[in-house]
Order: structure tokens, then C-alpha cells, then sequence
């Protein structure tokens, strides 16, 4: 699911880097791997345990951002005899190479997943593994858990199975390339189903009630002049290739509450205060929201590119807090929750599909892949399934916390030494409590920060207009600190 992608690319970014160096020390997160880890996955790497199946001729292909080498997925699309669709969706086999309790899977369950700062990367696994021998790279034979998925001709799933296999991708793309290619009409066959089975998904989608926010996403780029902030949109590639994703995490989740045991990603439904809440929000910014329509026929109407709608869209994001995981075994008396679903999906879902970077993944990679050979699930995984929960709660509120202080870091940078100059914004949060605070979104630079009244000003009526373009003044821009603070002019 969708992360804020940061980068730097400049090569000049020495005092940015020394900076994130002390927030990673201040955090006490740990970037270096202890001896043992590190010799263990040397030798887990040359090592692996490899399945009997052979699908090596399946000509996978992987979409990720440029540059990356911890690849997860890749996925094959072809038309089924006698219509609809086959989806063939690779998952690299974190388990043929980590020993229960060994060094390599203390250190990730103390990590949990991995982390993302704009220098590098501090991954869950041993570059070793999870860039290497682990990793499903282009030409290279790789264990693999193989999920078939046959659809109808209207993108609804008839059929899925899973099994280990050994897979080889045989080529590599990124979204840009893979939108290029369709928006261009270039596209060949694979990325053509891509885009077809996508768009079947995003209607499955739609006719379920689920939604995806198309908000976005905050990005550090270089320019000639030095570092800049700018936002990164999805493009309908991202949302094709996420749909192949939640399609195999959806099929996960129905085979696991069938066998009784798993793991669970869950989001309770909104309260109906907070449909009640986004309704006035509605009204105040002109968005129009007849009393007929679906909240999320609504969202995808909205574009994000207008600053009224934008603002609209930030407020939706808080129906997607409550976000957690639940691990069931029935056979062991857990039950399975009464309500499994998760919100934002309309259907019981499931992390399945990113091991390399995500922990839980793996154990409900493991449960799946038994569930689906009728063997009983290993005692390793059953028994880690109460902890994971509260491993990966704790795993997000870091993440999160990385990724604000990052970002926050990184703004303070670029408006350092700017303190007094005035900036176009668009008040896209305000507090309910102190209305005449809340957060502004300035276009250039492509900052998102925090925004009051002058002192002195508490009358009600100096609460700050949600939605509108207001001139603000930068009062503090402090790297130090990571603060950076505007007031209204």
C-alpha cells in the first residue's frame, strides 16, 4: 500500500545526510547488522530451500520504482482458455532462506519492516537476501510462492491457488515506463492485460464499496538549483499494479478464514460522526456531495490537483485510522474476528505480498502456502501468529515516526534562511479546537506545515478558511528542531 517516497539524488547532499545520521541515532534505530546475522544470511543465501515445481518458462515481469532491488512481486497476465483472465503473481519466498529463530529472524522481528530515509535504506533483511539471492531480479532463478488467479471476463475470481515454485523474471520495469508505454498505445500484451485487469479490479473495487485516496504523495527531488520538494501523483500504472497486489492479498485472506488460521490486516468502518464530520467539510469547501452518493463514487469524482479538493481529501484520510492486523487460530481457541473486513476495501484483506520488506508478510505467506499443499501449518508460524500483531503495531508507529521526522527535516532545509519571506498556500487541515491553527500546503516549495494566527488573534471569527488560498509569512524554519511554522499575513 501506498508509502511517501523520499529520495536524494544530489551529490552534494553531505549536510542533509550527516543530519539524517543523528535523527537515525536519535531514534535509536539500528543500521548496522550484528556479525552473526550477516554470516548467517551468507550462508542462508547459497543455501536456500528449494521447491520441486519448476516455472521458470512463465515470463514474469516486475513493475517498481527506478532503481530498486528488494523486489517482492512479479506477476505474469495471459487470457484463460475459454474467457477471462489468468494472473500468475510470484512472492519471493522469504522462508527458503530464514531458519526459524535464527539470527536472521531475531534481527527482523526486532526491526519488523523496513525503514525509508531520503539517504538509504534500513532494511528488514541483510541486503544479502533481500536485494540478492532473496530478491525476484530479472534472469535470475528464484524460490517463490506462486499464487494462479483466474478471473472472468469481469474481473471477478474464480479460481485461486498458491504454491511454491521456482520462477525467473524476465524483465524489470518501472510505472513511469509501464504508463508511457499504454498512454502511448506501445504497449505490448502483458502490459496490456495489466492495464485491462486493473481497471476490471478498480470496478470490483468501486462496486464493492472500497476506495483508494488518490492524494499526493510528498517527494525530494534535484534540481539544478539545489534540493527541491515536489508531489508525486499516482498514475493509473500504480493503481493497476496495486490492484494485482490486493487481489492476491484479498484471495489470502479468504483462504485463511476458510482454514481457520491467519493473519489478518483489518480497518473497522468509520463512525457515522466522521461520514457527518467529511459532509460539513463538504459544504464549507463547495464540494459537492449530493445526499445519493456513495462516499466513494464522491472521492473518485474529486481531483486532486484543485486546491479545494485537495483539501477535501486530506480530511478523508482520517477514515483510514484503526488500521492494525489480527492473528486467529481457531484450532487453538482465537477466534477469527467477528467482523474481518477491512474498510477501505469493501473485504477481508491480507499483507501477503511484500516479505522482504514487511514481516508479517511472511507468516501469512506460510499459512497460505500450507492451507493450499493440505498440510498443517508449521509450528513456527502458528505460534509467532499472537506476537506479530503487536510486533507490527509497534513497527508502524516508528515508520510513521520516520517518515515525519524525514520529511520535516527536510522542509526545515530548504526554507532555512527564507524566515519572513511570504508564501501562497492552501489551508487544507484546521484545528478543531483552536481553529485559528491548522496545517497549509504551499504549491512551491512542496511543503506541508503547520499554520496560525498571529498572537493576539483568538476571535472566532479568525479561524483559518478551510480550503482557501491564503498569503502566509514563514515564522520558523529551524533544521535543528525540524520545525517549520507559518503565520497567516
Amino acid at each position: 500500500m501506498p508509502r511517501r517516497k523520499l529520495r536524494v539524488k544530489a551529490a552534494d547532499s553531505a549536510r542533509i545526510n550527516e543530519e539524517l545520521a543523528e535523527l537515525r541515532a536519535g531514534l535509536e534505530i539500528r543500521a548496522e547488522w550484528p556479525e552473526a546475522v550477516l554470516a548467517e544470511a551468507e550462508e542462508a543465501a547459497g543455501s536456500p530451500r528449494v521447491p520441486e515445481y519448476d516455472a521458470t518458462e512463465l515470463p514474469l515481469f516486475t513493475v517498481d520504482p527506478p532503481g530498486s532491488r528488494d523486489l517482492d512481486q512479479a506477476m505474469h497476465l495471459a487470457h484463460r482458455p475459454g474467457g477471462g483472465y489468468r494472473v500468475h503473481y510470484a512472492i519471493a519466498d522469504v522462508a527458503a532462506f530464514v531458519r526459524p529463530g535464527g539470527a536472521v529472524d531475531e534481527e527482523a522481528r526486532r526491526r519488523v519492516q523496513t525503514l525509508y530515509f531520503p539517504d538509504r535504506r534500513v532494511p528488514l533483511h541483510p541486503a544479502r537476501l533481500s536485494e540478492d539471492a532473496a530478491s525476484l531480479l530479472p534472469g535470475e532463478v528464484r524460490p517463490a510462492l506462486l499464487w494462479q488467479i483466474d478471473l472472468d471476463a469481469d474481473g471477478a475470481v474464480v479460481l485461486a491457488d498458491l504454491r511454491r515454485a521456482t520462477v525467473r523474471s524476465h524483465r524489470r520495469l518501472d510505472y513511469a515506463a509501464v504508463q508511457r508505454a499504454v498512454d502511448a498505445g506501445g504497449a505490448d500484451e502483458q502490459l496490456g492485460l495489466l492495464a485491462t485487469v486493473g481497471r476490471l479490479r478498480e470496478e470490483r473495487e468501486r462496486a464493492r464499496g472500497g476506495i483508494s485516496l488518490p492524494v499526493p504523495e510528498q517527494e525530494i527531488e534535484e534540481t539544478p538549483r539545489g534540493y527541491a520538494l515536489g508531489y508525486r501523483a499516482p498514475t493509473p500504472a500504480d493503481g493497476w499494479n496495486a490492484q494485482i497486489s490486493l487481489l492476491t492479498g484479498l484471495a489470502a485472506a479468504e483462504l485463511m478464514l476458510d482454514a481457520g488460521v491467519g493473519l489478518l490486516r483489518t480497518l473497522p468502518a468509520a463512525p457515522p460522526a466522521a461520514y457527518e464530520r467529511l459532509r460539513r467539510t463538504a459544504r464549507a469547501l463547495d464540494v459537492d456531495w449530493p445526499d445519493g452518493l456513495p462516499y466513494p463514487d464522491l472521492v473518485r469524482s474529486l481531483d486532486p490537483e484543485r486546491p479545494l479538493h485537495a483539501a477535501f481529501l486530506n480530511e478523508c484520510t482520517g477514515l483510514l485510522r484503526g488500521a492494525g492486523y489480527h492473528a486467529f487460530d481457531e484450532g487453538r481457541g482465537v477466534p477469527a474476528p467477528a467482523d474481518p473486513g477491512h474498510a477501505a476495501l469493501a473485504a477481508p484483506y491480507a499483507h501477503c505480498t511484500a516479505p522482504l520488506r514487511r514481516l508479517a508478510d511472511r507468516y501469512a505467506q506460510e499459512v497460505c502456502a500450507a492451507v493450499a499443499a493440505g498440510e498443517e501449518v508449521p509450528d513456527w508460524a502458528r505460534e509467532a501468529l499472537t506476537t506479530v500483531p503487536g510486533l507490527m503495531a509497534g513497527g508502524e508507529r516508528r515508520s510513521a515516526e520516520v517518515e515525519r521526522a524525514c520529511v520535516d527535516l527536510v522542509e526545515a532545509e530548504l526554507l532555512a534562511g527564507r524566515v519572513g519571506e511570504e508564501f501562497r498556500a492552501v489551508v487544507i487541515d484546521v484545528d478543531e479546537k483552536r481553529p485559528g491553527r491548522g496545517t497549509v500546503q504551499l504549491r512551491e516549495p512542496a511543503v506541508r506545515a503547520r499554520c496560525e494566527r498571529p498572537d493576539g488573534a483568538a476571535r472566532p471569527d479568525d479561524a483559518l478558511p478551510l480550503g482557501a488560498r491564503i498569503t502566509t509569512r514563514l515564522a520558523t524554519a529551524d533544521p535543528t528542531t525540524r520545525t517549520v511554522r507559518f503565520v497567516t499575513v
